[in-house]
């Protein structure tokens, strides 16, 4: 008879409580991990010293800001504080019309700083204006100072009645860009001196920069242009979108409209860290009474030598050079012409004179020489050329913008050949700030810093008759290449 079998019950073997226990700790750590995540996605909303870093009586940011911290309230964050505890606003760094601030505040489209001393707080005459269109004569410039309107400096209670307890956060770093489009949809006044100058506000809070162009920097977010829309801050060239598209690549842009629209909501907002550039307020700087550049007076703040290092190897790379470019075997000499243009031309025969000159040392000496139409040649092509050139040379204008992406060593020199008694500072002192030399020529006479005329535009400057004599320039060129190719 057969007898009816019923399952019995066994232990579990070595195997299977080892590949139980493996389970087990593998969904222990997708737990941690979870939340280790779901932190750190949180506390990059709203550091703790954006309201604690520069209050020193705020004894936690837990205790009196409530930050959210779930996924679906990142995209749109608020700052809440407990009563009279509105985040101080921090003046980082200031020289006029150059000027980072930590926890500035927005409101109607006015700017506000909270501060428990306004005496500490600048001239505000020297951070930013009107934004209008600049001009001379006494009524222009009045009509450019700023009032309330523009700019406040408020105390806690003030700004407790203003904006409540709770404001808009924009995290991260915004270039805040108070002035009209005059001089923005320009290649120079863009790469030379606007963003010239931004960069070298921003990076004189990392003196550290490497030559290689390391930087502890955070990248910059945001750019917000307060009195340009969006098809009046590219110039002619299409040059200023790509100086920021390669050498940002990820920063987003507003316009005057975006401007507008923030102020007509009605709602505060806290900005993490804003670096404000107004032309007009830099006009009131001593640097630029004598350089005639607003970029001037952000060399006054500290800073690194290899500042610009980050911007310059940025956009060399992506105009297609590879790692190695600087390490040319030859100098190269470029000739930026303007014969082919309405105004600012040499003499005929001059210009054939110079070229002829400039091929005999390649002939002879075996430089690289080139001789171009900045226009004729692609966006891409232009910046590879400079960024490998060691002397640029040419009618004072825009194609000498170029210049920013030479590498400054001991042979870099900028060569620009004038009307004679005419000289203006444009390329001269962007030359100087980059560390190269820059040579001026009136026909067979050279000059060069300290000795340099005053700023002069007689008749005949914006001629196409401008004389040069090209073996005085050659000769120039062949002394400045016997220099040592670096300081090592």
């Amino acid at each position: 008879m057969l007898k009816t079998l019923r399952p019995t019950a066994s232990s579990p073997t070595k195997r299977e409580c080892f590949l139980l226990a493996l389970l087990l700790l593998a969904l222990l750590s997708l737990s941690r991990a979870s939340t280790s995540v779901q932190k750190s996605r949180a506390s990059r909303i709203v550091p703790e010293k954006v309201v604690q870093k520069h209050n020193p009586t705020l004894k936690s940011a837990s205790q009196d800001v409530q930050v959210p911290t779930t996924e679906s309230e990142r995209w749109r964050t608020s700052v809440t504080w407990a009563p009279k505890r509105v985040p101080l606003t921090t003046v980082v760094s200031h020289v006029p019309g150059w000027t980072i601030f930590d926890n500035l505040f927005l409101l109607n489209g006015t700017v506000f700083v909270v501060s428990d001393d306004p005496e500490s707080v600048p001239d505000r005459e020297t951070i930013t204006s009107t934004g209008i269109k600049v001009a001379n004569g006494a009524e222009a410039v009045a009509a450019r100072l700023p009032t309330d309107r523009e700019f406040r400096v408020i105390t806690v209670d003030e700004a407790q009645e203003l904006f409540g307890t709770s404001a808009d956060l924009v995290d991260g770093t915004t270039w805040i860009i108070n002035e009209p489009p005059q001089f923005i949809t320009h290649y120079y006044h863009w790469s030379a001196e606007l963003f010239f100058g931004f960069w070298r506000t921003y990076t004189s809070l990392d003196p550290t920069i490497a030559a290689n162009g390391s930087s502890s920097l955070p990248a910059l977010r945001r750019i917000w242009f307060a009195h340009a829309d969006a098809d009046h801050w590219r110039d002619y060239a299409s040059m200023n979108q790509w100086v920021l598209r390669s050498a940002l690549p990820s920063v987003t842009a507003e316009y005057s409209a975006d401007w507008q629209d923030r102020a007509e909501m009605g709602r505060p907002l806290i900005l993490d860290r804003v670096i404000l550039s107004d032309r007009s307020a830099a006009m009131k700087g001593k640097a630029f009474f004598r350089t005639d550049r607003i970029a001037s007076e952000a060399f006054a703040l500290p800073g690194s030598a290899h500042w610009w290092n980050i911007i310059r190897g940025a956009v060399a790379k992506f105009s297609g050079l590879d790692e190695d470019f600087d390490k040319a075997s030859k100098p190269v000499i470029t000739y930026v012409s303007r014969q082919e243009w309405t105004r600012r031309k040499l003499i005929q025969e001059d210009h054939e004179k110079l070229v002829e000159e400039l091929y005999k040392l390649r002939d002879r000496h075996g430089v690289e020489v080139n001789v171009v139409s900045m226009d004729k040649l692609t966006h891409a092509e232009q910046l590879r050329l400079a960024a490998r050139t060691t002397i640029m040379m040419g009618v004072h204008g825009n194609g000498l913008t170029a210049l920013v992406w030479m590498k400054p060593n001991p042979q870099s020199t900028v060569i620009e050949f004038f009307y004679p008694d005419g000289f203006a500072y444009d390329y001269e002192y962007t030359a100087r700030a980059l560390g190269m030399a820059h040579y001026g020529v009136w026909k067979d006479k050279t000059f060069t810093n300290p000795q340099v005329p005053p700023v002069k535009y007689p008749e005949g400057f914006q001629g196409n008759s401008i004389p040069l004599n090209g073996e005085v320039v050659a000769k120039l060129c062949l002394e400045r290449l016997q220099l040592p190719a670096s300081t090592a």
